[in-house]
């Protein structure tokens, strides 16, 4: 698992960016995502994901500040705002931290997964 380092980022027109202060995991997972703009989530890619945010590719321009939501496997929707965007991937700084590791975990326990048995008899 890929860990990014806490440096100072810019933002795409060269507003200067909180430094972070928590590290972030690289993962990769689908994700919905909506703001103002959209009347329906769309589905994003979500490319790392920490307490305090994430970065999700979008093929969109979203102002800095707008506020977001962004569905995360295992946790749920979470609010945040936009706090960069550059080159279709914007960066999202939420508005209440959560636990990363929720979105890591198996979605189903395997109860509910069917059975296999043996193959048919050829």
């Amino acid at each position: 698992m890929e860990r990014y380092s806490d440096e100072h980022l810019t933002a795409e027109h060269g507003v200067e960016t909180t430094q972070r202060s928590e590290s972030r995991d690289s993962l990769f997972l689908t994700a919905r995502f909506r703001y103002s703009a959209t009347v329906e989530p769309v589905r994003v890619r979500i490319r790392n994901l920490s307490s305090g945010g994430l970065m999700v590719e979008y093929g969109g321009n979203i102002a800095i500040g707008s506020p977001v939501e962004v569905e995360v496997r295992g946790i749920g929707w979470v609010a945040g705002h936009v706090a960069w965007c550059a080159e279709q991937r914007v960066g999202v700084a939420f508005d209440q931290e959560v636990d990363p590791k929720r979105a890591r975990r198996p979605v189903g326990t395997g109860a509910k997964n069917p059975r296999r048995g043996p193959g048919p008899k050829l």
